[in-house]
């Protein structure tokens, strides 16, 4: 696995996000109002994953790994920094299905639409009825329960 540097993007870095999106996740527009963490190796932008506040929750979003660099385990460890560092039992994600191995590996847990807090149930409700195949999951710390 490559070594890595991560950070909480700067808001005057912005347009370098935005750039590493067009180019690897071109759906997606990050906010300056967002917590981003960014994976660096050496100089390059080699991933990212944004927080969303969402009412007194945070909704992990539009998580990307560089292309040219996918498969060599840097989704993982920005990932793994972000439990260590970020996440909290107040943070959701809305996972595509064929991710969601990968999310529960990090302590999120799937849990069913009822149980997500109104706002997030709303905009979930959206997404899904926009045609995207998501599973709505919680992450939990070892302390928390089930």
């Amino acid at each position: 696995m490559p070594e890595l540097k991560f950070e909480h993007l700067d808001p005057i870095k912005l347009p370098l996000l935005k750039r590493f999106y067009k180019q690897h996740y071109p759906s997606t527009k990050p906010k300056s109002d967002e917590l981003s963490i960014v994976a660096y190796s050496g100089l390059s932008m080699v991933a990212v994953v944004r927080f969303r506040s969402i009412a007194e929750y945070r909704l992990l979003t539009g998580m990307a790994v560089d292309d040219s660099k996918r498969g060599e385990g840097i989704g993982s460890q920005l990932l793994n920094y972000c439990v260590n560092e970020i996440l909290a039992a107040n943070d959701f994600c809305f996972s595509y299905s064929h991710l969601q191995h990968f999310y529960e590996q990090a302590n999120f847990k799937k849990i069913d639409i009822e149980e997500l807090p109104n706002d997030l149930r709303t905009l979930f409700l959206r997404y899904s009825q926009n045609g995207k195949d998501l599973i709505p999951m919680q992450f939990f710390t070892e302390h928390s329960e089930v």
